[in-house]
This record gives C-alpha cells, structure tokens and sequence, in this order.
C-alpha cells in the first residue's frame, strides 16, 4: 500500500497557494538509484506525519520546466514548502528523521 497520493493539479502554483500544510516535494527519476531509496522513507514520513504533511513527487523527466524553475541541480532533492514559500532543500538520500524534525519545527 502506497501512503503517497497521485492527485492532478493544474499548476504547481496552484498546488502551493492552495496548501495550508507544509508540502514535502520529491524531484526524482525512474532511473536515479538515490530516488528509488528515498521512497521508502518518504513512506515512513508520512505515516509517521499522517494529515500534518503533504508529500508530493515530482518526475523530473517529465517536468523538465518545473524542475529547472526551482533549480534542482542533483537527484533527488526535496524541498519542504509552507504557505507557498520554500522552507528548506535537501539533496540527496536524507533519512526520515531529519525531515521529520524540520516539518515539526514548522
């Protein structure tokens, strides 16, 4: 069972405005080895977090635009965006503790 849910948004702004929650954003790729090991602590994330958090994954491959707008540089990065605003990235596998830590700083 999969805790990420795949919802259509007709922009990432508007995904940003319309969030009050602090949202956890995984820019990934199918192919990035480092990704695919972030997914399960994602998991443990928002199963430790349940309605505090929203995490959304973005393909990179298939957003090219929007993954060069918010300067994703290296695979995966996470940025944590609250009330619109980026908060804080990570590049890189991160375990579940340091972005538990920093959405309940929030």
């Amino acid at each position: 069972m999969t805790m990420a849910t795949t919802r259509q948004f007709s922009s990432f702004s508007d995904l940003l405005a319309t969030t009050d929650k602090p949202l956890l954003v995984d820019f990934y790729a199918d192919w990035c080895g480092p990704c695919r090991m972030m997914a399960p602590i994602l998991e443990q994330v928002k199963k430790y977090l349940k309605s505090e958090v929203e995490v959304v994954k973005i393909d990179s491959e298939r957003y090219p635009q929007l993954t060069s707008q918010h300067h994703v540089q290296a695979l995966p990065t996470l940025i944590l965006f609250h009330r619109g605003r980026e908060l804080q990235r990570w590049e890189g596998v991160q375990p579940p503790e340091v972005l538990i830590d920093a959405i309940r700083r929030l």
